[in-house]
């Protein structure tokens, strides 16, 4: 009967959000929280110093009460020195805050604090070989970034503080090693503060035990994790859970909400569970499984996918959609650089797009138009981010998340769902990705294995270049034959031409077909047998390609003069223009030009001639004009060669 209860509940909660209107500006309200919050955190200082030790672990006991702007508390470090001895070791630290003291080896030792960097000085040089370890005893408030890494505030009156750290703020709140590359193979958080509240981090929750007045709150993790996915909120959370079942076993899906929020966010949490068996589906098992999957609300706008545990503000469909996705791409696999910030941003947005194809179908095609749209508003702009010191660039809501979604949906359609999916997988489970950090040739070097195809073209006119196509598409139909010519002009030069494999829709009142065609040059013809007769053709009408406003244009023989034609039209080898009627006085002209209007050629008609024929072969196939001038006066019309 449990099971029977939470399936209806489940389809109850898929109802009432299939009521709900598709808000394209979702994702402007994702990114933008994210724009804003991280602003105030960017760091551009050479992480250098921190690169001779790699962390094994970090055991983190903090003092929190959600009525003070402050936080004290020691972080104990487990780390190897990387390829030499070492007799410092350099934390980042926000100078905001105060040291108290460093312990190693149960010694105070020396130390030094100053440009936001905390060196410690060990008595004798450690060896790269040896696990060591040191801990941070410090104190202090945390600097006010606006809505900064670490906030203090109220939620109904009740005091609340959150944390958000990506991409430099951990260092703002504790002592760490800030960066994308080294994670802590795993983690321990232990939390204490008054038991009127709740303390909500990352992994499992182990232990909740009374210390005097006060309880301490230990949540265990055991996955590797980068810095700023490490988390803590903390205030009178209410907590309920759902259960994500996999064969024998299930996953707890742990809520920590406001009190006044908590009956109105029963029903939007519920559905993640549907989204995680999709997931789990198209790209492997969750990959914190052992642990748990979560949610924290918070006070910011938006969300931040912290490792099993994430932020949210609100319960909107897509958000929640958006920070589980990370989950599989931007926190087991997570982006080696902030230049490829779209293998967390755009993977994210694309696998709320996933949610609405599997789960919201009504949505999937307005999904994908709305994010078609928001590209193509501006000429220029690549995936691939060339100014990483503008953090409005990075998380730049059209090209991070909207054309890294798309450039994604666009490469399925390319090689397939099969290729596309199996990629996908074979990049997350590679044993130097996963868990790890990796870059966008990693990803590129998984999709070309999956689909047997060498996709550089792909990714240099995608991924590094900019702009999109525009298409104008000529056609004609004869009998059962349409004949058609299409053209491409981009919105950016940094792209020659956009190769393509373009779909066409030839339709009717009553029929229609769609037809996949590979578009190889501006200008290339083809011909395709229709059995009816088409009135009209749509370009791309299921919304799978990234291009502007198309251009169609019924280019069929239409004489302006009746005792004149052209045939065959359209003409492979050879094409007549003949008069049918009496032939005019004089010598006549017939003038040929390409779609563009230049002048290809011009042909002489002696009196008494009745016409000419063309040697298409020497004519490169497309769209052509011709003009007939005979005495005094002319007309023409449009034919096409094809091949």
């Amino acid at each position: 009967m449990k099971t029977k209860f939470t399936f209806a509940c489940l389809l109850l909660s898929v109802f009432l959000y299939a009521q709900k209107e598709f808000n394209p500006g979702n994702l402007t309200a994702i990114s933008k929280g994210d724009q804003d919050s991280y602003s105030r955190k960017q760091d551009t200082r050479n992480t250098a110093a921190t690169a001779n030790y790699d962390v094994k672990w970090y055991r983190c006991f903090w003092n929190i009460d959600p009525n003070i702007d402050s936080i004290s508390g020691n972080i104990t470090t487990l780390f190897q020195p990387v390829s030499a001895d070492i007799d410092t070791l350099d934390f980042d630290l926000n100078q905001a805050l105060v040291v108290d003291s460093v312990i190693y080896h149960n010694n105070q030792v020396e130390w030094n604090h100053s440009s936001d960097l905390l060196a410690v000085r060990f008595p004798s040089a450690l060896s790269h070989l040896a696990v060591d370890s040191v801990t941070v005893y410090y104190h202090g408030v945390p600097p006010e970034n606006g809505f900064g890494s670490f906030v203090q505030g109220t939620h109904s009156g009740a005091p609340v503080i959150w944390t958000l750290s990506e991409p430099y703020g951990a260092s703002d709140w504790w002592p760490c090693k800030n960066g994308l590359t080294d994670k802590a193979d795993s983690l321990d958080v232990f939390i204490r503060t008054s038991p009127a509240y709740k303390a909500a981090s990352n992994g499992l929750l182990v232990s909740s035990v009374m210390q005097g007045p006060e309880i301490v709150y230990h949540w265990k993790h055991r996955y590797p994790i980068a810095t700023y996915l490490v988390c803590l909120g903390v205030t009178n959370y209410a907590v309920y859970n759902h259960q994500v079942p996999f064969g024998g076993e299930s996953l707890n899906v742990v809520n920590y909400v406001y009190p006044e929020d908590s009956a109105s966010a029963v029903g939007p949490t519920s559905l993640v569970v549907r989204m995680i068996q999709v997931y789990d589906s198209l790209f492997g098992i969750y990959p914190f499984q052992r642990e748990k999957y979560g949610h924290a609300q918070f006070g910011w706008g938006g969300g931040m996918e912290n490792q099993t545990m994430t932020f949210v503000t609100s319960f909107d469909f897509e958000l929640l959609a958006h920070e589980l996705g990370h989950q599989w791409f931007g926190d087991k696999v997570t982006c080696g650089s902030w230049s490829d910030i779209w293998l967390n941003e755009g993977f994210a947005t694309y696998l709320s797009g996933l949610c609405y194809e599997f789960i919201l179908p009504s949505f999937w095609e307005r999904f994908r138009q709305a994010r078609i749209k928001s590209i193509i508003s501006k000429p220029d702009g690549s995936v691939f981010c060339t100014d990483t010191t503008s953090i409005a660039r990075i998380f730049d809501t059209r090209l991070s998340y909207a054309k890294g979604a798309m450039i994604l949906h666009q490469l399925r359609w390319v090689i397939g769902d099969s290729a596309f999916f199996t990629g996908l997988r074979s990049y997350l489970d590679d044993a130097s990705l996963s868990y790890g950090f990796a870059r966008t040739e990693n990803l590129k070097s998984h999709l070309e294995s999956s689909s047997r195809q060498d996709l550089t073209w792909y990714f240099n006119d995608w991924y590094t270049g900019q702009g999109f196509p525009t298409y104008q598409v000529n056609w004609s139909q004869t009998n059962d034959t349409v004949a058609f010519t299409v053209s491409q002009t981009r919105s950016d030069p940094s792209v020659s031409f956009f190769e393509m494999s373009i779909p066409l829709k030839f339709k009717n009142q009553t029929r229609d077909t769609l037809i996949r065609f590979s578009n190889s040059f501006s200008g290339q013809a083809f011909t395709v047998m229709i059995p009816f007769t088409v009135d009209s053709v749509i370009f791309d009408p299921d919304y799978q390609l990234i291009t502007g406003n198309h251009a169609f244009t019924d280019v069929g023989e239409h004489p302006i003069n009746n005792t004149f034609q052209v045939f065959p039209n359209p003409g492979t080898d050879q094409i007549n223009f003949r008069f049918t009627g009496p032939v005019p006085r004089g010598q006549n002209r017939i003038c040929i030009y390409d779609h563009s209007g230049r002048k290809m050629a011009e042909f002489l008609m002696n009196p008494g001639e009745t016409g000419m024929t063309l040697d298409a072969g020497k004519y490169i196939p497309g769209l052509y004009l011709y003009l007939v001038k005979e005495d005094g006066t002319q007309f023409g019309g449009k034919f096409m060669i094809a091949r």
